[in-house]
């Protein structure tokens, strides 16, 4: 897969495109479920039950290789990384 576009990052496209992968990966490796229904895009992975400590980790280490960004030790906290909008706005953040 081209790299370079998710790079650039700010596009609506490219928005729209890591807004559906982000939920595709959520909505497999942690609600095993493909009704997105289930997963509200603001809803916070934490509150709901979704992800734990090690599923952050997992999140996290999915982020680096999928949007080839590196997420340090003082980017990891709910602001950036508990629901889908935050997650989207993060990886915006750091490829835009």
């Amino acid at each position: 897969m081209d790299r370079s576009k998710e790079k650039e990052g700010g596009t609506i496209q490219d928005m729209s495109e890591h807004k559906k992968r982000i939920r595709e990966f959520m909505l497999d490796n942690f609600l095993f479920d493909d009704d997105e229904s289930t997963l509200a895009d603001d809803a916070s992975f934490l509150d709901q039950g979704v992800v734990d400590s090690t599923g952050i980790l997992e999140l996290i280490n999915w982020l680096e290789e999928t949007f080839s960004i590196q997420v340090f030790d003082v980017e990891m906290i709910p602001e950036n990384l508990d629901s889908v909008n935050k997650l989207l706005a993060f990886i915006k953040k750091k490829t835009g």
